[in-house]
């Protein structure tokens, strides 16, 4: 597996010798537009995390948990997780935080941590992915993509849930 990087490399140099490719100035000018790419996403980036951290210090965050408890209890979410349920497609470290007191608290063999494990392992940030994907550029049709990310990483929780239940 060591030798899988080096001999990429000597494969992508030997192709672009015999293409004539400057590979110097090719990764030089790469580097260069993931640097501008980079620069043009960070105040994204920077938009999620104050948005998790405002609506976690203000209460919002609790708020929203308790307002839905009853919703995600009913669709086979544990009331303990609703929080880690809400909080994973906006974060992944503030939902890994979640996951550990969740398994600290309830130990690893129970439901309830299964059924955390689970959650945390079935979906990704989407809301942050979606964040990054169309601060890239100027795309149009944003509610489409955007109904499809909370509808997935909802069925995500709930099938997480589900799998737990039944195995």
């Amino acid at each position: 597996m060591s030798l899988v990087i080096p001999a990429l490399f000597i494969i992508i140099f030997t192709v672009a010798a015999a293409k004539k490719v400057n590979v110097f100035s090719s990764f030089c000018a790469g580097a260069g537009d993931g640097l501008k790419f980079t620069l043009s996403v960070l105040p994204v980036i920077a938009a999620v995390f104050m948005m998790c951290a405002i609506a976690q210090a203000s209460g919002i965050a609790d708020a929203a948990t308790a307002a839905l408890a009853p919703a995600m209890r009913a669709l086979g979410i544990p009331e303990e997780l609703a929080k880690l349920a809400i909080i994973k497609p906006f974060s992944g470290s503030g939902s890994l935080s979640l996951l550990t007191e969740t398994v600290k608290e309830y130990g690893a063999d129970s439901y309830i941590s299964r059924c955390a494990c689970t959650l945390y392992a079935s979906s990704e940030t989407v809301f942050y992915v979606y964040a990054l994907y169309f601060a890239g550029g100027n795309k149009k049709g944003r509610a489409l993509p955007l109904a499809a990310v909370a509808f997935s990483s909802a069925l995500a929780a709930v099938l997480a849930c589900l799998l737990c239940r039944v195995m």
